[in-house]
């Protein structure tokens, strides 16, 4: 019955109009006002991605949203270059002082960063 549903995916901020300028401004998304008071990301591929206000948000401990990128360096000097700061981590998935965590051929390079909500995104290096 969902095998043929085109399915899209949706998380909740804080702060309706600062998600859409994070974005569309910083990220540079094509971004849809709904209305319903929601937006929409307009990505790759046709799909989009709901953001919906919650008045008592709690961002996710986990990544909800992942960008594959093609030079995970490139990606992430030029974010820095627009005011995001990666996040840094420990062991098991150490990053270095850029925020990359270099998979070392046990998995991609990926570098983790958040929305003005305190949703945890990534840009991950395709192969």
């Amino acid at each position: 019955m969902l095998k043929q549903s085109k399915a899209f995916s949706g998380f909740s901020v804080n702060d309706i109009q600062k998600a859409k300028e994070f974005y569309s401004g910083i990220l540079g998304l094509d971004v849809t006002d709904n209305p319903m008071g929601l937006i929409e990301l307009d990505i790759e591929g046709g799909n989009h991605i709901v953001i919906y206000p919650k008045p008592n948000h709690v961002p996710a401990t986990f990544t909800i949203l992942n960008f594959p990128v093609k030079n995970i360096d490139e990606a992430v000097d030029e974010l820095i270059k627009k005011g995001i700061t990666f996040e840094q981590y420990e062991e098991p998935i150490k990053t270095d002082k850029k925020g990359i965590c270099r998979g070392g051929g046990k998995g991609p390079n990926i570098a983790w960063f958040k929305d003005p909500a305190g949703n945890i995104l990534s840009v991950i290096e395709e192969k």
